[in-house]
């Protein structure tokens, strides 16, 4: 697929991190783990920008490098731990239309995004076009059924949180699926008017195995053993 004109890669990346510092530069498999979604980004040839949103100095001198634009800092009112990603996406659209720029797709991806996949991107761009969705975005299923999910209630006692299923064999349960936190497919007009994920939205769905949301130090050593697996 040759680079297309009018679709935006936009990758959100905070210096700051409370509980793995440093996360969207930090070294995973040998290289600041940005550097292989901006790659996997350029070799993907779907964008005609490649965007990192930082409010780093080093993220920006990192992604320069590997071949991402940072075309402004990013504000200061965007960088704390309570700002949507949706908002640090419409900052930078309106932004480009500030530009004049064209465009009118737009996927926002994770810096530490180690199991991204070209075809999934591809999968879902295609999706989003023929479906006319208002996103599309990656998901998979839970791990473990759902319905038969337990709390620690008072005492230390377990209560399990779907009582009518307690007899329920785990086969005949719904299947649930959630955000696998790789890639958010939308127009550009989506990104600015409708909050994430509007009741119109579709998903691609990865493997269980490729899903790592890493927000902790055992989720990052859990992804840097299946990497070395797989290899």
């Amino acid at each position: 697929m040759p680079s297309k004109k009018g679709i935006v890669a936009i990758i959100p990346a905070r210096g700051s991190s409370k509980r793995i510092p440093g996360k969207n530069y930090k070294n995973f498999d040998g290289k600041p783990i940005i550097k292989n979604t901006i790659e996997k980004l350029k070799k993907s040839k779907i964008f005609s920008r490649i965007i990192v949103s930082t409010d780093s100095k080093k993220i920006a001198s990192i992604s320069k490098k590997y071949g991402a634009e940072i075309p402004f800092v990013r504000p200061k009112f965007l960088s704390n731990d309570k700002v949507l990603d949706g908002e640090v996406i419409s900052h930078c659209i309106r932004f480009l239309l500030k530009e004049s720029y064209q465009f009118d797709y737009v996927c926002s991806v994770y810096a530490p995004n180690p199991f991204l996949q070209i075809f999934d991107l591809k999968k879902g761009l295609k999706k989003i076009k023929l479906k006319k969705f208002d996103y599309v975005f990656s998901a998979t299923s839970y791990r473990f059924p759902y319905f038969r999910s337990f709390t620690i209630a008072n005492g230390g006692r377990v209560k399990m949180l779907f009582n009518k299923y307690k007899r329920t064999r785990s086969q005949n349960l719904k299947k649930i699926i959630c955000d696998a936190g790789q890639f958010y497919w939308g127009h550009r007009k989506t990104w600015l008017k409708k909050e994430f994920p509007s009741r119109n939205s579709g998903v691609v769905e990865i493997p269980e195995w490729r899903y790592h949301d890493i927000d902790t130090f055992d989720d990052w050593k859990r992804a840097e053993i299946y990497k070395k697996y797989i290899k």
